[in-house]
């Protein structure tokens, strides 16, 4: 036997070692499938490969992979640091401030490893103090005119780098201290320059980041640029069902409300009035309509119509004090000015669309027509290994769908599925009436009002506890005054801007309804008995966009489009709504889908069961009081105040 295989054994030892003998003297049960998880983790990263890993909810996907990138680096080629791409905030902070600590903890006490698993996180320019852009602000604010809260939160960072970590900055703060895109700044004493330099060694094990950064990276690394991190071999994404997404808005141009606003608010910082108002008249009604929740059914036409005025102005204001602005002000300039002559023009080979731009508004997004072989060339580096997780990677068994949008290449792939251990038959009833059907577009009255009786007699079965997930902004519109008509006596919120604050109202208020579209389907968690009655009143397919279009180009027919594109992409979106209730095991929640073609028999039956995890099935409202009554604890079915 030779060392390479000498070393492969070892290293799968120390993988059961640490799961069936440490972790569960620290009081985690020992779970089998997440087990074989990180062993096929830890096979692609000694091997070189790219694992596809879909893991249900429960499985622990993420000490699978830390645990396997640990034991990696102990027993691969010295390959420098591991990359943690994921693509939200909550997660890179849970990695190195919960999971990380209580690994490396663990492995300290077994002797396993010598000195603590470190872990840094790197972020965009936008998230990062610059200190001569701090100077000037504090020194220019007027403190006892400002909010309390908000001076000391800037006040604060004299001694803090990154401003996630502060609360109550002011947005408007936020955006005159961060270090701006051109950062040329040398000084010794600037904290975010010796950041870099402390991440650009061997200090950190891990370097946790998002899809965005990553895709960066790996574009420098094409086109000759500086890499953005030190060199690595091994690369985890999780939350992977998001790369995609992010990288059409790498590889493309993204026009946003804020980000005209704030070139506006740039050019009266530096005092150039005149220009900061034409530009706020002109892009007024642009700015209106993208400040708007995202309605997906909207034709693009209706924004692009829009950009006519602000296309005029925006060559004027280059003209008259283009060059009179700092460099921070002609970067925002010349990126504003080219995103709206680019929308305006619509060049034949980028393909044109909207999306949500992550604040409850609308963007308008431009990417490369061949975006998928773009990620391949670019991302797919024959010397890293790639670890790919998520719950959503694969419809049943089936990664094609994944695999086709992430330009993965054919080789060197293994694909695995891990079943979540949660009890979905005893915890979940899957609720398919015999509803009428949606009427066309005649009678969207009486569908509305149909729709409406069906989800109050379920909301009260529930009493209350209930996360209402729609496809559309107008169907939440209409079902939210037809719910409030019916004087129901449960609190009813409705999912808008203020997305975040919503949410946690809607979690601390007993029997609770909310009403949410959008980003909701899989950006927000309600373990326990928050979410009792998830209710889907139509299947999530896409509604049809330039992308899309220019995806049904290659296939023969429309009916091999929806079979291959269409119904896989509605599964996926339908299990991760499905995922917003279920988060632990002791969860029960029934799931009503509202949509006449996911009944027994009807056209997309049998794609919606294949979506969904195994549970019992009813179309009796009945059956659905009878499961509440008996899985929930007492007090639950109390008055609501």
């Amino acid at each position: 036997m030779n060392t390479n295989d000498t070393n492969k054994m070892a290293a799968h030892s120390m993988i059961d070692h640490i799961f069936k003998d440490l972790l569960p003297a620290k009081g985690m049960s020992e779970r089998p499938e997440q087990i074989r998880l990180s062993h096929r983790m830890l096979d692609a990263m000694l091997d070189g490969g790219i694992a596809l890993c879909n893991a249900g909810t429960g499985i622990g996907k993420t000490f699978a992979y830390l645990a396997a990138a640990t034991v990696a680096s102990r027993y691969g080629a010295e390959r420098g640091p591991i990359l943690i791409s994921t693509s939200s905030i909550a997660l890179q902070k849970a990695v190195q401030t919960e999971y990380l600590p209580r690994l490396s903890c663990t492995l300290l006490a077994d002797g396993m490893i010598e000195k603590p698993l470190l872990s840094v996180i790197s972020k965009g320019k936008s998230h990062y103090v610059c200190d001569d852009r701090l100077d000037r602000r504090l020194r220019k604010v007027n403190f006892q005119k400002k909010d309390l809260e908000a001076a000391n939160a800037l006040r604060s960072l004299r001694r803090k780098l990154d401003m996630d970590s502060i609360a109550h900055l002011s947005g408007y703060d936020r955006e005159r201290v961060c270090v701006p895109q051109l950062c040329d700044c040398d000084r010794q004493t600037c904290r975010y320059q010796r950041f870099l330099k402390r991440c650009d060694t061997d200090r950190y094990l891990f370097q946790i980041c998002n899809h965005n950064l990553l895709l960066a990276d790996a574009i420098h690394r094409s086109q000759g640029k500086r890499p953005i991190f030190p060199e690595y071999g091994i690369v985890i994404v999780d939350e992977a069902h998001k790369l995609p997404e992010a990288a059409r808005e790498m590889f493309g141009v993204t026009l946003s409300a804020k980000d005209i606003q704030s070139l506006i608010d740039q050019l009266r910082t530096e005092r150039y009035l005149l220009a900061a108002d034409a530009l706020e008249t002109t892009a007024g009604p642009l700015l209106r309509k993208l400040r708007e929740p995202r309605e997906e059914t909207e034709p693009l036409d209706g924004y692009l119509r829009l950009l006519t005025a602000p296309a005029r102005s925006l060559p004027i204001i280059e003209r008259q004090v283009g060059g009179l602005l700092t460099a921070q002000g002609r970067r925002q300039l010349e990126d504003v000015g080219n995103a709206v002559s680019l929308f305006s023009g619509q060049e034949t080979d980028m393909i044109f669309y909207t999306a949500e731009d992550g604040e409850g508004g609308t963007m308008l997004c431009a990417t490369i027509s061949d975006l998928t072989e773009r990620m391949r060339q670019v991302l797919w580096r024959p010397e890293c290994s790639f670890v790919l997780a998520s719950g959503t990677l694969a419809v049943g068994e089936d990664f094609h769908r994944f695999r086709a949008q992430a330009g993965i290449p054919e080789d060197r792939v293994t694909e695995s599925v891990s079943l979540s251990p949660f009890d979905y038959q005893r915890n979940c009833l899957l609720y398919l009436p015999a509803f009428p059907s949606q009427c066309g577009k005649d009678h969207p009255e009486a569908y509305y009002d149909a729709l409406a009786d069906e989800i109050a007699e379920l909301i009260r079965a529930a009493w209350g506890h209930t996360l209402v997930l729609f496809t559309s902004y107008a169907a939440m519109s209409a079902i939210r005054d037809k719910l409030r008509e019916r004087e129901l006596p449960f609190p009813l919120f409705t999912l808008g801007r203020n997305a975040t604050h919503v949410t946690e109202q809607f979690r601390q208020t007993p029997g609770a309804v909310l009403l949410a579209t959008g980003a909701a389907w899989e950006g927000f968690d309600f373990p326990g008995d928050c979410v009792s009655l998830l209710v889907i009143p139509r299947l999530p397919f896409a509604y049809p966009d330039a992308l899309k279009e220019r995806e049904r180009e290659q296939y023969g027919s429309l009916r091999q489009f929806i079979q291959s594109v269409a119904v896989p992409e509605m599964q996926i979106k339908l299990r991760q709504g499905f995922g917003r209730a279920i988060r632990t095991e002791t969860d029960t929640c029934v799931i009503a889908i509202l949509d006449e073609r996911a009944g027994c028999g009807r056209r997309y039956s049998d794609a919606v069961r294949e979506a969904l995890p195994e549970m019992r099935t009813t179309g009796s409202l009945r059956e659905v009081t009878k499961f509440l009554r008996e899985r929930k604890p007492e007090g639950y079915f109390e008055v609501c105040a």
